[in-house]
Parts: structure tokens; sequence; C-alpha cells
């Protein structure tokens, strides 16, 4: 039983590592349409990938902290009539080319799997 745990935890971190390599790409992504508050990004991201992919708030801030200290994202404050006051995202454009580019890494890194995995198969 100690096996089948350790093979769960391999998993997990994997996923982990993968998904700490691909948050930027992630939340340039789900900007690109538009700005978005944190909780509104958690949530496109859950929906988007139908729960397969999801990050809680202390995962995504550190990240959009990022974002903002490199500048690929602006942030503006709003108010609502009713309720707390929310920090809005959104890119700008070295954030635009800063999708750009990695949107063009994970592509090459996803055909180059995609590649080796087939002639694995093939073997």
């Amino acid at each position: 039983m100690a096996r089948e745990t350790s093979r769960t935890d391999d998993r997990t971190g994997i996923e982990r590592e993968l998904k700490r390599g691909s948050l930027e790409l992630i939340v340039l992504h789900l900007l690109e349409p538009g700005e978005a508050y944190g909780y509104e990004i958690v949530t496109k991201l859950t929906t988007q990938t139908n729960g397969s992919l999801g990050v809680t708030d202390g995962t995504l801030y550190p990240v959009l902290y990022r974002l903002e200290r490199a500048g690929f994202v602006a942030v503006r404050w709003e108010t609502p009539e009713r309720g707390v006051p929310r920090k809005y995202y959104g890119l700008t454009d070295s954030g635009r080319d800063e999708l750009a580019r990695l949107t063009h890494e994970w592509t090459s890194f996803v055909r180059a799997m995609a590649k080796l995995l087939a002639n694995e198969e093939d073997t």
C-alpha cells in the first residue's frame, strides 16, 4: 500500500510541476480577452478546463504579482456600489508579446512530446 501512495505522490508532483511551469501562460491566456479579478480568473480556469485544472488563491496571486512586476499585466482598482474593492488585471502590450512567446514554446513542447510518444508506440 505504501507503494501505491508513492506512485500517487509522484504523479501529483509531476502534475504540480507541469502546472507551475505553465501558470504564467495560463493566466496570460485567461486575461487575453479582457480584464479580470482574481476570483474570476480562478473560476474561468476551472470552468474552461471542466475542473481538470484549478488553482487556489495562494497559488494564483504570487503569479499575478510576478506578472505585474515584469510589466506583463497592468492593475486597476474598482469599487462596486456594494461590496469590496476589486483589483482587476489586464494584459499590457508586453504581456501580449509574452503570451505569444509562451504559447509558441508550449506548442513546440507539446508537438515534441507527441512525436516522442508516437515513436515509443511504434517500437
